[in-house]
Formats: structure tokens, C-alpha cells, sequence
């Protein structure tokens, strides 16, 4: 029975399956290990197990799903791995400031996101963002002439390329998919309805745009904590002819808000609300306000005041007599 490691290329990227052989390793330890495209570097994340204690990883010998025999680790990596694969990174560097040149020379409508060089430098991938599908082939040739080796555009995802970047996300920590996400799993806006969190668009997104990653987290508890609970604003009918409206639900407690039909408003588990009694008849009655007092005869009208003592009605010492709205007019004089 051999001994299957789990080794990672890069941080937060996903873990594969190897023979360990006859090497003793470590978590942490760094190896050159055998792939489909040569020889490369990677760090081992897995301790040796056995075979049938192994964690669950991809193996490395193919990614069509088949079960393949399992590649090697090679050697354990020296000083002089070490150091050419900090010349890779500089080379690197170089390719991506030159392809940045060429792609804006040539007035391509592509975003450069990342350079990886492989350990013998036998092939470099270029990795970018566009809208669609764009015609590349003359900024390979422009790449395969200064580099003189394979060269290969990958287009990725928003979601990939914020893992390739990395970041800080509205919690103040560094980005999950670019730490330990290994796998990039679907999210849904039920999520985080699911969990009661605002829909705002800008609250539920990461750096990518996307739903955040971290929504499925917690997602899987929800559901077994909401699973006997009632539903929000759902009618129920209790034993002993109770009745009651759900108002509230605190997930995270297994506890809801009950108005009963006795005027009750009620905070408990499923199971307590279950065993709830009604009040008696005593206290579900009304306080009483007292005899209605009868109705008695309406109050007399008051008497129509005696406009004859008014100063603004009737001739008055000028001669003048009210006109229209109460306004004195004066009286025209007959001539003789």
C-alpha cells in the first residue's frame, strides 16, 4: 500500500494527490514533483497517508476525471531549485511589462491579470480578462519572439482573477479564494435569504462583483436550525384552540415571536410553543369602563341676539344706513 501526499503549486490553489515513495516529508516541505508538463516545484500540504486514509484531493495525472495512476515525487528541492525558480519569478515580471507594451500597441481590449512561468521555463501562460473572444495572434507572436519559448493565453473570470490578485474583502481580511478556498462553489441570492442579510447589492458582493463566497459558509446550519421552525408571518394553530401570527425568528437561538389570539405576544422555542396554555376566561375579559351614562335632552339653542341695538344697522346720527355686508352708505340729498 503506498503513501499519497497532497501537494499545492501556489497558495490557496487547489491540492493534488502524489506518491510520496520512499521520501519521509513534511507539511511545509518543498519538492519537484512530476506533471503533465514537466518537472515543477510545489509545497507539500497533505502529510504522507495511506492510500485508503488519504484526503480527498485531484490527482494530478490527468483532469478528465479518469482514474489515473498517480505521479511521483522526484527529489526534494535543493538551493539551486530555489533559486531558479526566483529568476522565474523575475522573468516573470519582464514578460508581463512587455506583453502590457504589446497589448497596447496592437489596441487590444484585454486586461492582463497574471505571468506564470513553469519550472523549466518550457511554457509561459498569460492570464486575462476581456468582454469576448479576442484575436490574439499576432501579440503570441510578439510574446514567442522575445521570450523564444511556448507561450499560451488563458482567459479567466472575474472570480479567478480576484483570486489570482488577491485582496482585502469588506470584512478587513485577506480574500478567501486567494488563502484557502480551494474550489469555487455556487452562490445564490437564497443564501442569503436564507440567513436574513440585505439583499443590497453592495453589501452581498466581494471585489469580483459576484456573490460573496463566504455566504455558503454558514448556509448549511441555517437550514437545519430553520428546519422545525415556523415560517415568517405564517399563521399556526396551537394545541387547545390557540392561534397565533409569527412575527419575529432569531435563527441563531431557534427562537420565534408569537401574537396569540388571547392578545399574548410570545418569545420561545418550537418545542415550547407547542406546550403553550390559554389564559383563563378571568384574563382574557376586557377591563370594564363603568355604566354607560344616558343620553339626556339636548341643550337649548341659543336665542338670536337683538340686532336693533347694533350701531352699524339703521340710520344712524349722519344719516347714513348700512349697505351691502353690514357697511354703512351714506343717503343722497334731493336737490330743491
Amino acid at each position: 500500500m503506498g503513501k499519497v501526499v497532497g501537494i499545492s503549486f501556489q497558495r490557496g490553489a487547489k491540492v493534488y494527490d502524489f506518491d510520496a515513495g520512499h521520501f519521509v516529508l513534511n507539511k511545509g516541505d518543498m519538492v519537484i514533483v512530476e506533471t503533465e508538463y514537466g518537472l515543477a516545484l510545489g509545497e507539500v500540504t497533505f502529510p504522507p497517508k495511506a492510500t485508503d486514509d488519504a484526503p480527498p484531493a485531484e490527482s494530478a495525472a490527468g483532469e478528465d476525471g479518469e482514474a489515473l495512476q498517480l505521479k511521483n515525487v522526484y527529489r526534494l528541492a535543493t538551493d539551486e531549485d530555489l533559486e531558479q525558480v526566483r529568476q522565474n519569478r523575475e522573468l516573470e515580471k519582464e514578460a508581463q511589462r512587455h506583453c502590457l507594451e504589446r497589448i497596447a500597441a496592437r489596441k487590444l481590449d484585454m486586461n492582463l491579470v497574471k505571468v506564470e512561468c513553469l519550472f523549466d521555463r518550457s511554457k509561459i501562460i498569460f492570464y486575462f480578462t476581456a468582454e469576448g473572444r479576442l484575436d490574439f495572434r499576432e501579440l503570441v507572436r510578439d510574446l514567442v519572439a522575445r521570450f523564444r519559448t511556448r507561450v499560451e493565453m488563458r482567459q479567466i473570470g472575474v472570480r479567478h482573477e480576484a483570486k489570482l490578485l488577491g485582496g482585502l474583502g469588506s470584512c478587513g481580511r485577506e480574500l478567501c479564494c486567494a488563502t484557502f478556498l480551494r474550489d469555487f462553489e455556487p452562490v445564490s441570492v437564497k443564501m442569503a435569504k436564507e440567513q436574513n442579510l440585505s439583499l443590497n447589492p453592495t453589501k452581498i458582493s466581494g471585489l469580483c462583483g459576484r456573490l460573496m463566497c463566504c455566504l455558503t459558509y454558514e448556509f448549511p446550519i441555517y437550514q437545519d436550525l430553520k428546519r422545525d421552525m415556523p415560517k415568517l408571518g405564517k399563521r399556526i394553530t396551537l394545541q387547545k384552540g390557540l392561534e397565533g401570527k409569527v412575527i419575529r425568528q432569531v435563527v441563531l437561538e431557534r427562537k420565534v415571536t408569537v401574537i396569540l389570539n388571547d392578545g399574548r405576544e410570545v418569545t420561545c422555542t418550537p418545542e415550547e410553543l407547542a406546550e403553550l396554555e390559554p389564559l383563563p376566561q378571568a384574563q382574557q375579559a376586557q377591563p370594564s369602563r363603568g355604566p354607560r351614562a344616558k343620553p339626556g335632552p339636548p341643550p337649548p339653542r341659543p336665542e338670536p341676539e337683538d340686532k336693533s341695538d347694533r350701531p352699524d344697522e339703521g340710520p344712524d346720527r349722519d344719516g347714513e344706513e348700512p349697505g351691502e355686508g353690514g357697511k354703512p352708505r351714506r343717503r343722497r340729498r334731493r336737490k330743491n
